[in-house]
């Protein structure tokens, strides 16, 4: 039987490692070739600028290309390290952080490309501004690969703590649930929030003078977009580190892997939609200086609502975990 279980965590690991990566590669592939066809576009338009704007697009990729590191770090821990334990849960386990970090990189990776693409575009249309849209570059690609960040924390919290305490059922729906709920948690927040960071490169472009009014709004924005992350993060702790009876019945377990589906996907809809209002205001604050303040309640009401729907994928995964 132990010898069977070691097989099944091998594969596991393997098939853990394999969807890390794979998965891990679509966003930051993405991001980082939207990145260089505005690259193009802009040194066609302008090609005395062709170093500067060569070197905005590399770093940019750079960051973009962060998120597939992460799951690159996770598919080789899965496939190298030697596990001291046998256990079932580790099977599990396995799948989990794979799934997690390779679903979490997605967002991020796209996500941090539209914020570089649309400075090289900047930097073409406002030389003179280029260290300044730089700087909101940064700034935005970097915060875009936080809910990333989020999935390799869980993952690595997956592969680290002890579990062999637990029973069996229904901690590996647990363990299952919580990868899903920070790994596709992850994908709207990290859309949404390069979504709001392009138009603040936009903006900063267009209108030099508002670039603080503009940046401001635009860290507001992004803040907001990325609590439906936090959400699946939460969920993800919860059914990692709470200790649940054993239980013979599949619907004990079915309910805890449903919490996690449930505020994962619940979780992509709203992260996406944030970033669209956030997008919007942040671009028409930078040509309207006097709608400001109208603009930035519209934003955040318009946040406000679109974050209802991921509030109730919250409750209903939590009344899954304590209730049903």
């Amino acid at each position: 039987m132990t010898d069977d279980i070691q097989v099944w965590m091998k594969v596991a690991a393997f098939v853990g490692g394999g969807m890390a990566m794979g998965f891990g590669a679509i966003g930051a592939a993405i991001g980082e070739g939207y990145t260089a066809s505005k690259a193009n576009e802009a040194i066609a338009r302008n090609p005395q600028l062709s170093g500067d704007l060569f070197k905005t697009m590399l770093v940019g990729q750079a960051i973009a290309e962060t998120a597939s590191i992460f799951a690159l770090i996770i598919a080789m821990l899965l496939l190298f390290s030697n596990f001291s334990h046998t256990s079932p849960l580790l099977i599990a386990t396995f799948l989990a952080a794979g799934l997690c970090m390779g679903l979490g990189a997605i967002g991020s990776g796209i996500g941090s490309g539209l914020p570089t693409a649309e400075a090289c575009i900047g930097i073409e249309r406002q030389p003179q501004m280029k260290n300044r849209i730089t700087t909101i570059m940064l700034a935005g690609s970097a915060i875009a690969q936080s809910p990333a960040i989020f999935a390799l924390v869980t993952s690595l919290i997956l592969l680290f703590i002890d579990f062999t305490g637990k029973p069996v059922s229904p901690t590996w729906a647990a363990i299952l649930g919580a990868g899903l709920a920070s790994g596709l948690g992850a994908i709207g927040s990290g859309i949404g929030e390069g979504l709001v960071a392009k138009s603040g490169c936009e903006g900063i472009a267009r209108q030099p003078a508002g670039a603080t009014r503009t940046t401001n709004v635009m860290l507001l924005g992004m803040a907001v977009t990325e609590t439906t992350a936090i959400y699946g993060l939460l969920i993800a702790c919860i059914l990692i580190f709470k200790n649940f009876p054993a239980a013979e019945s599949i619907a004990a377990s079915m309910a805890l892997l449903g919490a996690g589906l449930c505020m994962g996907i619940g979780a992509i809809g709203p992260g996406i939609g944030e970033g669209f209002a956030g997008q919007s205001a942040v671009k028409w604050i930078a040509r309207n200086e006097e709608g400001t303040a109208t603009l930035t309640r519209s934003m955040l009401v318009g946040q406000a609502v679109a974050e209802s729907t991921g509030i109730y994928a919250l409750v209903i995964s939590l009344i899954l975990i304590f209730v049903a």
